[in-house]
Order: structure tokens, then sequence, then C-alpha cells
């Protein structure tokens, strides 16, 4: 099959439109979580309080994401796209003001990050149902893909721009930067025009019960959205906490932002596989994919310089981009439209609840043993939950649904 044919559902004007709002919104996420860290180091070179801040954004957004999933499926979920990205817009605006000034605290971040997650927890649910609603089924797949891909892109744009921002500028710029991104994606969002769908009027706790009734009538759902309870728990403490941590008291923040950069990049190389590859078994492959992570852990704790992380983080990117189009595109096809940003909510909600618990507690577990220790049995531990959820026959066995069909 020619590239045209790969790319031509771009001919809808609105998976443009969404693809664009995505892209922007995306560049400015790729330098706030960079600058958000090195603003909190400039305040306090605690590890401890890296992760409060970064957990003072996750609880909020975890404890809600079941009701965002609810008004994504009540609501057109391009306005709450618009509401949501507004909001992120001006908390990220004050944040940067106050890093700017000099005055920004712990606690201030802390509190305009809360707002930010809360934000958040309507924006997930309400984007995972965007796409499958503006393209036919058997299409999804290669607009997953070319989502993903234009998210690469910003990743890797955006990780080169934090690294020049944060190290030669400041990380206020970077978080001014994302405040912009989000009220443009707003404005792009707001354009979108999508299908009328008919919702049965109930009650949020009805609406919360089908949900949950979708979400565990699939096997292949919970296990993977259980695995990644941990996955994503071992993830943010070793590499989105302690990494930036390692990386200012070695290689330094510069070299931080060529490792996001190369990140990006892997999601780029990732996204072009998956445009080609079309996978039979797309969670095979993903988990795979995930699989790919480990390394990285394994590098902080034994080689951490520029070069070696860096490469890791562009396989890590790969194995990111895999798992991403490749689950995107299984809930996306086995799962109801009207109902889908519910299954999302309780995914999210079950693979982000642990994070908190990861970012809270990895600055002193760490002070404890060791932050080598804590990265060598992260990579362990992590290679370990894929081959158990890969073991699974219901993950094993999904297929595309133009091929199970």
């Amino acid at each position: 099959m020619s590239w045209r044919a790969d790319l031509a559902v771009l001919r809808h004007r609105d998976v443009r439109i969404f693809v664009s709002a995505r892209f922007v919104s995306l560049i400015g996420n790729s330098i706030a979580p960079i600058a958000l860290v090195f603003a909190v180091l400039d305040v306090s070179d605690k590890a401890s309080a890296v992760g409060g801040v970064l957990a003072a954004r996750s609880i909020p957004n975890v404890v809600l994401l079941l009701v965002g999933g609810v008004i994504a499926d009540r609501l057109p979920r391009h306005l709450v796209l618009v509401v949501a990205n507004t909001v992120s817009g001006l908390t990220q605006a004050l944040a940067a003001g106050l890093v700017l000034s000099g005055h920004a605290q712990i606690w201030q971040l802390a509190v305009i990050e809360a707002v930010n997650g809360i934000a958040s927890a309507f924006v997930m649910p309400a984007m995972t149902g965007i796409l499958p609603s503006i393209v036919d089924r058997d299409e999804l797949p290669q607009a997953n893909a070319i989502s993903g891909f234009a998210r690469s892109v910003a990743v890797i744009g955006g990780g080169a721009v934090a690294g020049v921002i944060v190290g030669f500028v400041g990380p206020g710029f970077g978080l001014a930067v994302d405040a912009v991104s989000f009220v443009l994606a707003a404005l792009l969002i707001s354009r979108l025009t999508l299908p009328h769908i008919e919702r049965v009027r109930s009650s949020m706790i009805e609406d919360l019960r089908v949900g949950w009734t979708e979400f565990v009538s699939r096997q292949w759902v919970w296990v993977i959205v259980l695995s990644f309870g941990l996955l994503n728990m071992i993830f943010s403490a070793c590499y989105s906490t302690l990494g930036p941590v390692i990386a200012n008291n070695t290689f330094g923040r510069t070299g931080w932002g060529v490792v996001s950069a190369c990140f990006g990049a892997g999601l780029i190389a990732g996204g072009i596989v998956m445009i080609r590859l079309k996978p039979r078994y797309p969670l095979r492959i993903g988990m795979f994919g995930v699989l790919l992570t480990a390394p990285i852990f394994v590098c902080l704790a034994l080689a951490p310089n520029t070069i070696a992380v860096a490469a890791m983080a562009f396989v890590v990117g790969i194995g990111f981009e895999m798992f991403g189009i490749g689950w995107e595109t299984a809930l996306g096809q086995h799962v109801p439209i009207d109902k889908l940003s519910r299954v999302s909510s309780y995914d999210m909600l079950g693979s982000f609840v642990a994070i908190p618990a990861g970012q809270l507690a990895v600055g002193y577990v760490a002070a404890l043993v060791s932050v080598k220790a804590v990265e060598l049995y992260g990579a362990a531990i992590h290679i370990i939950l894929v081959f158990l959820t890969l073991a699974v026959p219901s993950v094993w066995r999904l297929q595309r649904q133009s091929e199970a069909s």
C-alpha cells in the first residue's frame, strides 16, 4: 500500500483540525514537565519536592477522571476540550508569571498544578472519543497512527526547545509557552464539527455503572489497566521524577532536554512503523513495545550520561508509540462510541492511580537505599509485569476488528 493511501484519512477536515490542535498543545506540554521540574529544583533541590508538586497534579487528576469520562459522554466532547484547555492555559500562565518574577514557592506551584490536573481529568477522556467519532472504524488505525505521529513530532520539538529554554533562558519561559499552546489548541478545537450522538438521560451513578459494566466485560481491558497501574508507577518514579534529579546532578539540564528530544524522535520512529505495519495483534506488539522501557532505568543507574540515556530514550519512545497506537485502536474498534469516554476514564483511573504514590515515595526510598537500587529494581519489576500481561490469552489473541470480523 502507498503512503498516499496510508495518509488518505487526512482528507477529512475535522481530522486535520484535531491533529493540528493536538500537535499545538503537545508542543507546550512537552516543554512544561521539564520546565516545571527545574522550576521546582530552583526553589528546592530535594527530590521529595519534585515528587510533591508532580503528585499535586496527579492526585486530583486521578480522583476526577471518572467524572471527566461521564461529562465527555454526556456533552459535546469538543466543547469539553475547549473549556478544559482554556483553564489549563490560565493556570500555566499564572505559574509562568510566578517563576519569571522570582516569587514562586513550592506550595503555590503545587496548588496551580492541582488545578491543571483537574482540567486534564476532563481532557483525556474527551480526547479519546474524538477520532472514533469522525472517521470510520476501518480508518481508525491510520487516524490514530497519524495523530500519534503528530504527537511524536511535538514531543521531539518540545523536548529540543525545552533543553534550550530551560538551559539558557529559564523554566519560566517554558511554562509561558505551554500556556500559549493551550489557548491556541482551544481555538482550533472550537472549530470541530462532531456528529450528534443520541445519549440516554440518566444519573451520573447510572452512567458510571454502565461504564464499569463495559469496562469489566472485556478481560483484555482490565488486565492491561491493572498492569499499567504498576508500570506507570515505576515509570513516573524512575524516569519522570528521578530522571531529572539524576540529570541535574550529572550530565545537566540541557542534557535532559536532549534526552527528551530523543524520546520524541523515538515516538516518531514508532509512529512510522505503526502507520506501515498495521499489526494484526495490536496489544501483543504493544506490550513488546512496553518491554523496551526497562533498559533506560538500567542506564540511569549505571551510565548516567547524555549519549547513553538519550539513546535509550529513543528506544523507549519507539515502544511507547507501539503500545499507544495499538491500545487506542483496540479501544476505538471494540468499545461502543457512546460509552468510550467512560471506559477510557476507568482505564485512565486504573492506569494512573498509583502514579502519585510513586512520585511521593521515590525520593524517600532513594534516600534510604540508593538511586541506583531504585532504578535497577524498577527495571526488573517492569520486565516481569510485561511478561505476566502477555501471558493472558485475551491480551495475546486480541485482533484488529477488520481481521477478527
